[in-house]
């Protein structure tokens, strides 16, 4: 610890630490940055906190916290060998206890405790071991929370406030000599039950009943109910102090009697070393990489069919936000996958910043103007973008269709998929994959061991469920919880390898790049493996086109809009209909244009019917004009009007003639459009000024977005300039808090109880910093910034004019200027100082 006294309190501890073990404490507990600080006892009191504390339980792993939960039952301070007794046993359990294990626990229990006070949870010399009060707390033992360790209140905790008629029949039912004082009472009863021979003759006088209740109880929980008329194994446990009574009907086990069963054991199963992952194939890496990069290419050509899908505007948003389930439906039978996989796209262009709300009026899902950026960088770039945005996201999308916890549907790209552990659980399984050889999957379920030991605190650990006792008691317990982190490890499991970070169950060669070295690098590993775009595609005479891998994106946008997508897989099978080639012409483009664009990028001949269609389609293609009266028809061909009035299916449109050669309706332009082509004729719709509209696919986008902010799950960690900033903010400030001052009991100027500023008058205040800025002394004052916050300061003054005091701020470690009015007084420091 660095001093030859040991320390008294924790704020003693942390003073005499080095400043790069206060920079480790705020790295791991960053929460008691937020506000630096004023001095080390500040620090001391804020580490001591009950959120901090379980906040700082929370990141221990498993052996850390059992090491924490043994010192909780421990005496207070507990010497280091009491502690390692607790976790190993007293060997005397006829070899229950493996050598191995109690050589593995006394490895690895320095570092465990190391651990603890690195984080200000433990402090104290090994002969005086002491868990932060607040943590004892959480950890030790009570009727409305058991001890995690399963044991029950010392006998002096049992049994305060019992009659000393009673603590005398139990000495007397166990041997005791009789004594009239309590204190001596609950002394020889303790005793008893910590000395293992008397213990042993004294369970070997017990009916076999009556051990079987002992061993319902010993590994917790200690509490049982007992009836109003309890049978002779349970009363005869009761007689002798092995069941103290709590209530009227609930006895518990002493801890004492509890650890002589468990031979001193404060764990059944002390776990020191992490469990090791168990792989399920060795595969080779290459192959790996290469099952991967197909995966991320496959991911890369959802999105963009994703981005296609809401080019035009997307569904609607619900009142409460999200996706309804008829969208999702809908969504999910476009992309050609299962619903929770489209909402795993969806999610994923919405974390990326590529898919947002428009903000208008009949709000609606759209392309984010970042989306057309994104779809210009190359492929794996791309790819770098999807897979840093998934890491960092704490939507969850594989809460979708599940309930909160008011009963009301999660939706797609809804307001209430936050889970701030996501990023965390995502990179630990992450790390877990890279941490083994490449090529190698592991096991799931020995993943989720391990991460339950790395954070056993975290996702909702499930109490011991209840268990009758014979005898007429019965043990307490508890439901189990939801362990969010497991669901979240086994969704990043899926989650990987629907987006290429792994292939075939292990992680590939970019995303371990991805991890260790950035997006450069993972996307230098990713681009050999992916296709390179193609210029062509070859047309066949039954009126398709097969895109033999992925199209360069000018050629494919214009093939979206030429042809309809009949077939995906290796190759793209594109079918031209007289639909798709009148979409090209709405598009703006001529025949000739048609003609020219497949002439130029099929490595084929161009079919003649291919030809007829287009050039059929393009000769009646704007025969009808459709603008709006509600809405008119007008066409050259007086015929082909006559030809529409004589239909039927024209009834509903209500058409009637204004001359020769225009029809009016009173439809809306848009469905007289659709309905006109629904009975097989080829209108364009037209402007005002006669000329007709051009309508470009996918033109509609969002205004600028920028991507969801993540949840944090807590205080960022800190940079290590910030670190050596506050420690020397600390620093400095306890050297404020704790100076000598001159001691002046009948001076105005005295400094007064500990903490306190000192007072001294306006005049006395101006005199003595003068003072000291001839003499170039050191001075303490008390000072309140604009904002009213008071703080103590040591400064040596330098100038002092104008109503202001330029001083060396030892506090701050630097020159500072203040007003003299803001002073509340100044105290000169002890000589020794």
């Amino acid at each position: 610890m660095g001093t030859t006294t040991p320390p008294r309190t924790l704020a003693e501890a942390l003073r005499a630490r080095g400043d790069d073990s206060l920079a480790g404490l705020l790295r791991a507990r960053p929460d008691l940055l937020n506000p630096v600080p004023n001095d080390i006892t500040q620090l001391a009191t804020r580490a001591g906190t009950r959120a901090s504390v379980v906040r700082a339980l929370e990141h221990l792993d498993r052996f850390a916290l059992q090491t924490a939960e043994a010192l909780a039952v421990a005496p207070d301070p507990a010497p280091y060998d009491t502690l390692l007794s607790l976790l190993t046993g007293d060997g005397l359990d006829d070899g229950e206890q493996h050598d191995d294990a109690g050589a593995a626990i006394t490895a690895a229990l320095p570092g465990a405790l190391a651990t603890l006070r690195e984080q200000a949870l433990v402090w104290g010399e090994d002969d005086r071991l002491r868990l932060v009060r607040t943590a004892r707390e959480l950890l030790a033992p009570s009727p409305q929370h058991p001890s995690p360790t399963g044991l029950g209140p010392t006998v002096a905790e049992a049994t305060a406030g019992m009659s000393p008629g009673r603590l005398q029949e139990i000495l007397t039912a166990t041997g005791l000599p009789a004594t009239h004082d309590p204190v001596s009472a609950v002394a020889a009863l303790s005793a008893l039950f910590t000395d293992r021979t008397r213990m042993a003759e004294l369970l070997d006088s017990a009916p076999v009943e009556a051990l079987s209740v002992l061993d319902r109880l010993v590994w917790g929980p200690p509490y049982g109910e007992v009836t109003p008329n309890p049978t002779p194994p349970v009363k005869w446990l009761r007689d002798r102090g092995l069941l103290l009574p709590v209530s009227t009907r609930t006895v518990v086990l002493p801890r004492e009697a509890a650890l002589h069963l468990r031979a001193g054991r404060a764990h059944r199963v002390p776990e020191p070393v992490p469990p090791a992952l168990a792989a399920v194939a060795e595969r080779d890496p290459q192959a790996v990489d290469r099952a991967a990069a197909g995966q991320a290419f496959t991911a890369l050509a959802t999105v963009e069919e994703l981005l296609k899908l809401w080019n035009g505007g997307g569904p609607t948003i619900l009142r409460a936000g999200g996706l309804s389930v008829r969208e999702l439906k809908r969504t999910a039978t476009a992309l050609d996958v299962p619903e929770p996989i489209a909402a795993f796209w969806v999610e994923l262009a919405y974390g990326a910043g590529l898919l947002a709300s428009d903000g208008e009026t009949d709000e609606r899902y759209a392309p984010t103007p970042a989306s057309d950026e994104w779809l210009d960088l190359p492929a794996a770039d791309r790819w770098t973008h999807l897979a840093t945005a998934w890491l960092a996201a704490t939507r969850t999308p594989g809460l979708v269709g599940g309930q909160d916890a008011k009963g009301r549907a999660l939706s797609a790209l809804g307001p209430e998929l936050d889970r701030s552990a996501a990023p965390d659980v995502r990179r630990r399984v992450l790390a877990l994959f890279a941490g083994l050889p490449p090529g190698t999957a592991p096991d799931p379920e020995t993943l989720l061991r391990r991460l339950r030991w790395e954070r056993p605190l975290r996702g909702g650990p499930a109490p011991a469920p209840a268990a009758p006792s014979p005898g007429g008691t019965t043990s307490g317990g508890g439901a189990e919880g939801t362990d969010l982190r497991s669901r979240l490890a086994l969704w990043t499991l899926n989650e990987a390898e629907l987006l290429g970070i792994t292939g075939r169950g292990a992680l590939s060669a970019q995303a371990r790049a991805l991890l260790a070295e950035g997006e450069r690098a993972a996307a230098v590993r990713l681009a050999p493996l992916l296709p390179e775009p193609l210029d062509h595609v070859l047309l066949q005479a039954d009126l398709t086109a097969v895109a033999p891998g992925p199209l360069e994106r000018p050629l494919a946008d214009m093939l979206s809009v030429l042809a309809d997508v009949e077939s995906k897989g290796g190759a793209t099978v594109y079918r031209f209909t007289p639909g798709s080639v009148r979409r090209a012409l709405d598009a703006g483009r001529a025949a000739t244009d048609l003609h020219a664009f497949l002439a130029a990028h099929s490595r084929t001949p161009v079919p003649q019917p291919l030809s007829y269609l287009i050039d059929d389609v393009a000769r009646r293609h704007g025969h009808l004009r459709i603008g709006a009266a509600s809405a008119y028809v007008r066409c050259d061909d007086e015929a082909v009007l006559n030809e529409i009035l004589a239909d039927r299916r024209s009834t509903g449109l209500r058409l009637r003639r204004l001359a020769p050669t225009v029809l009016a309706s009173q439809a809306d332009p848009g469905p007289l459009l659709e309905a006109l082509r629904d009975m097989g004729y080829a209108p364009a719709a037209e402007s005002a000024d006669g000329d007709v509209l051009i309508t470009r696919a996918g033109a509609r986008r969002t205004p600028p977005r920028t991507p969801p902010v993540p949840v944090p799950e807590g205080p960022p960690v800190p940079d290590d300039t910030l670190l050596g900033a506050a420690v020397r903010a600390i620093r400095a400030g306890d050297t404020a808090a704790t100076v000598a001052r001159k001691e002046t009991p009948d001076s105005p100027s005295s400094p007064g109880p500990s903490g306190a500023l000192p007072r001294t008058t306006p005049a006395e205040t101006l005199a003595t910093v003068q003072a000291a800025a001839m003499t170039g002394a050191t001075v303490w004052i008390g000072y309140v910034n604009a904002d009213g916050a008071a703080s103590q300061r040591v400064i040596a003054p330098v100038r002092v004019e104008g109503g202001f005091v330029t001083a060396y701020d030892h506090t701050a470690d630097e020159i500072r200027t203040y007003p003299l009015h803001r002073i509340t007084g100044v105290a000169e420091l002890a000589e020794e100082a």
